[in-house]
């Protein structure tokens, strides 16, 4: 058996659908054959409207009223047999009209077309990979001015009532990167091959702590985000995806205070800076989407799993160990050296030191393949939360 659909056209008035064209049948067996239409609600995949039958005839005029709810709707205009099926589901033509009320309730034909189910599949899932990633930058844009105000209050609200106040915003990462400093470079003294200086381990230790220090401190306080913020979550308007992003941000301000140490270190010592630091802006791009991923990731977990901060904090040290910081590359056993380079932050310590300390470009492959990771673990961060955060309301 094969359908085919000719010439279609289509008209929308009065909040009545239109559509007029050609049909060619060739093998369709006699049977109780109609022509007939499906109406859907395009978010929710609902049938809405089944609709009235017509008989299958060369020429045809087809009506579907639309529904006065603002919303997307689409129309499915297909051959169908009474009892059996609708052959749109079986792989035929059929003509697909996408409609849009807009909330006046005022209905716009967006597009009117002949195509099968695999067609419309694959437009599905191409639809769905671009909204997966930019839905989420779209709701970080437009939640812009909320997102710098909650950061604010969340770094000025941590160290109110202190006597050093906002100023331990920049004593804590300080205090911990010279902490580390005392251990491994003058108790241990540890030393970098490139520059066995003191002075060398101090700037080799500095650039991969900085990037380190904004990812473990959004990490380590992802699981408690939503616990820490359960009047937001109550409250029907509020954007909470934007939560576990105001620890990204946070981490971006310790982080630049931090640099600004490296910097600052970096000409001091050495009397310039090389040129290849205009590639750090790039490597920000990684590091945030992983960051991101792995907030939303913990934030939404946290809310079922209580303990989920303590195991976290675990196993955020041995990720720290994990990672080339307080030693070189070459002093990780080859046995262990495969797994250690598929760690993320392994490759983006490798690329901050390349870019400040070396006077290179990054590593073009590896960071190539550290953004494609780091795309996809955004992604699906950002559905894990969205798929978990109409329960979080139930549970805190």
């Amino acid at each position: 058996m094969n359908v085919a659909f000719g010439d279609i056209s289509a008209t929308l008035d009065g909040g009545v659908l239109t559509v007029t064209g050609s049909l060619k049948s060739e093998g369709m067996p006699a049977g109780n054959f109609y022509l007939g239409h499906h109406l859907f609600d395009v978010p929710t995949g609902t049938l809405v409207v089944d609709g009235a039958r017509s008989p299958v005839e060369p020429r045809f005029t087809l009506h579907a009223a639309v529904p006065e709810e603002p919303g997307t709707y689409e129309v499915y205009f297909s051959v169908m047999e009474e009892h059996v099926a609708w052959f749109y589901e079986q792989g035929w033509q059929f003509v697909l009209a996408e409609i849009e009320v807009s909330d006046s309730g005022v209905p716009a034909l967006r597009s009117c077309k002949v195509t099968t189910m695999d067609e419309v599949h694959r437009r599905r899932t191409a639809r769905s990979m671009e909204r997966a990633l930019t839905v989420p930058l779209q709701s970080i844009w437009k939640n812009r001015r909320l997102i710098q105000t909650l950061v604010k209050r969340d770094i000025l609200g941590r160290y109110r009532g202190s006597f050093g106040g906002a100023l331990w915003a920049l004593l804590n990462p300080l205090l911990l990167m010279l902490t580390y400093f005392v251990v491994f470079g003058v108790i241990l003294q540890s030393k970098f091959t490139g520059d066995p200086s003191r002075e060398g381990f101090v700037l080799y230790f500095l650039a991969g702590m900085v990037p380190w220090l904004a990812f473990s401190e959004a990490a380590g306080r992802a699981p408690n985000q939503m616990l820490e913020h359960r009047t937001f979550i109550k409250k029907l308007v509020f954007p909470v995806e934007i939560l576990p992003v105001n620890l990204v941000v946070s981490g971006l301000v310790t982080q630049l205070l931090g640099m600004t140490i490296l910097l600052s270190a970096l000409a001091l010592i050495r009397g310039h800076l090389p040129w290849t630091v205009v590639y750090l802006p790039l490597l920000l791009i990684p590091q945030i989407l992983i960051t991101s991923g792995i907030t939303w990731f913990l934030s939404a977990l946290g809310v079922f799993m209580r303990d989920l901060a303590q195991i976290n904090g675990f196993l955020l040290t041995l990720w720290f160990f994990m990672t080339p910081i307080c030693y070189e590359e070459r002093q990780i056993p080859g046995a262990l050296h495969t797994v250690f380079s598929k760690n993320p932050m392994y490759i983006l310590v490798r690329a901050y030191r390349a870019v400040l300390l070396e006077g290179k470009s990054p590593d073009w492959i590896a960071l190539g393949a550290l953004m494609l990771f780091s795309t996809v673990l955004f992604v699906a961060g950002h559905a894990w939360f969205y798929k978990l955060r109409k329960s979080f309301a139930d549970l805190i």
